[in-house]
C-alpha cells in the first residue's frame, strides 16, 4: 500500500470515528487529572464514566467493542484508585464507585440497544410495506388486464349476436350477469388501490355547485321524490373524483331500498370547526339494528334474504368508508324509523359564511321531476 493511500484511509477512518476519538482525548485527560491530582480524582473520575455513557447515546458499538471498552475503562479507573487507596489518599469505598459508574454504563447500553432494534424492527416494517404496495401495484395492473379483458371480448360476442336479431333470453341474461362482473371488478380494484399512496388527488373544490351537479345528475335516474336540503357554503380540501364516486354508491343505495314515491334527500352541514357532514335520508325498509355494525364492510348486506338485483354485490358502502377514512373521515348510518340516514363526515372544510339563500323551505320534486330543479337559494346549516 502506498503512503498517500495509507495517509488517505488513516483520514478517512479519523472522519468516520471523530466522536470516539475526541472521547478517548477527553477520557485521557482526565486520566491523566487523576493521577496527577489524585485528592480530587473523584472529579475527573466520574466525568470519564459519564462522558462514555453519553457517547453511547449516540454511538451503539457492538457487543464486543461495547464489553472491551468498558473492561478498559473499568480496569484504568479502579487501578488508579486501588493505587490512592494503598497510599492513603483515597478510601476504599471509592473503588464501589466502579462498579456503580459500570452498571449506570449497562443500563444506557440495554436502553439504546432497545431503541437500535426498535429502530431495525420499524425498517424492517416499512420496507416490507413498501414492497407489499409495490407487489399490490403490480396486481391491479394485471388485474385490470386479466379480468376486464375476456368481460369485454364476451360482452362484445354476445352484443353482436344481439344485433344480429338473436332475441333469446339467454343472452340478456348473460350481458346483465358480465355487467355486474364488470362493475364488480371496477370496485375490487377500487378498495385494492385505497391503500396506495397515489390514491387521492386533492384540490380546493366549491360545496354547493359540486353538490347540486351530482343531485341533479341522480334525480334523472330513478323516480323518486328528491329533495335537495339545505348545504353549507365553503370550500372543501378534497379528491372531487373519489368523492363523487362515495355519493354515487350512497344514492345508489338508496335507490336500490326505496320505492317509486319515497323521498331521498341530499344535504350538507358544518358545525364551524372545519368538519363537514353530507348526509343522504331515505324512506326506504332503513337497516336492521344488527346490520349497523358490519353494514360498511365489505360484502355486507343488510339484509342476506334479498335478491342480488336489490343488494347488488355488498361492495359500494365498503368504497366509501375507504375513500372517507383516507380523507381522515368517518361513514356513519343511523336508522329513523321510516328509513335510514347515511353520512359521510370529512375534516378540512372552510365556511365562506351565510350564502344569499333566503329562508324558503328546500325545493321538493316529484317523481321522475329532477329537472325541474330550480337555482333555489338556500341557508346554510349547521350541526
Amino acid at each position: 500500500m502506498s503512503p498517500n493511500r495509507y495517509r488517505a484511509e488513516l483520514f478517512q477512518a479519523a472522519r468516520r470515528y471523530r466522536v470516539e476519538l475526541l472521547w478517548a482525548i477527553f477520557a485521557a485527560a482526565n486520566y491523566a487529572a487523576m493521577i496527577a491530582w489524585p485528592s480530587w480524582e473523584t472529579i475527573p473520575f466520574h466525568f470519564v464514566w459519564i462522558s462514555l455513557t453519553v457517547l453511547y447515546g449516540f454511538r451503539v458499538w457492538p457487543v464486543r467493542a461495547t464489553l472491551i471498552v468498558l473492561a478498559v475503562v473499568m480496569g484504568m479507573t479502579g487501578a488508579s484508585i486501588m493505587v490512592d487507596a494503598f497510599r492513603g489518599i483515597q478510601l476504599w469505598d471509592e473503588l464501589f464507585e466502579v462498579p456503580l459508574m459500570a452498571a449506570m454504563f449497562l443500563a444506557m447500553v440495554w436502553h439504546a440497544r432497545r431503541r437500535v432494534d426498535a429502530l431495525q424492527v420499524a425498517e424492517e416494517r416499512a420496507e416490507e410495506r413498501r414492497s407489499m404496495l409495490e407487489r399490490q401495484e403490480r396486481f391491479l395492473q394485471d388485474a385490470s388486464h386479466e379480468l376486464r379483458t375476456p368481460v369485454t371480448i364476451a360482452s362484445g360476442h354476445l352484443e353482436l349476436l344481439r344485433a344480429d336479431g338473436e332475441k333469446r333470453v339467454e343472452l340478456d341474461v348473460a350481458l346483465d350477469e358480465l355487467r355486474r362482473i364488470d362493475a364488480l371488478i371496477e370496485r375490487l380494484l377500487v378498495l385494492a388501490a385505497a391503500d396506495q399512496p397515489d390514491f387521492l388527488r386533492v384540490v380546493e373544490i366549491e360545496l354547493e355547485p359540486f353538490l347540486e351537479e351530482v343531485f341533479m345528475r341522480w334525480s334523472e335516474v330513478a323516480p323518486r321524490a328528491w329533495r335537495l336540503g339545505p348545504l353549507s357554503s365553503g370550500v372543501l380540501l378534497v379528491d372531487p373524483e373519489r368523492l363523487r364516486a362515495a355519493l354515487d354508491a350512497l344514492l345508489e343505495n338508496a335507490i336500490k331500498y326505496t320505492g317509486e314515491h319515497d323521498a331521498i334527500e341530499l344535504r350538507a352541514m358544518t358545525d364551524g370547526g372545519g368538519q363537514l357532514l353530507i348526509e343522504i335520508e331515505d324512506e326506504g325498509c332503513g337497516v336492521a339494528p344488527e346490520a349497523l355494525e358490519r353494514i360498511f364492510d365489505r360484502f355486507a348486506r343488510a339484509d342476506a334474504a334479498r335478491t342480488r338485483s336489490a343488494g347488488g354485490v355488498g361492495l359500494g358502502l365498503a368504497i366509501v368508508d375507504a375513500i372517507a377514512k383516507r380523507h381522515g373521515g368517518s361513514c356513519t348510518v343511523r336508522g329513523t324509523g321510516h328509513g335510514s340516514i347515511f353520512g359521510l363526515r370529512l375534516p378540512h372544510f372552510v365556511s365562506t359564511g351565510a350564502s344569499l339563500a333566503a329562508l324558503r323551505p328546500a325545493p321538493q320534486l316529484g317523481p321522475g321531476t329532477g329537472a325541474d330543479l330550480r337555482a333555489a337559494e338556500r341557508e346554510p346549516a349547521g350541526l
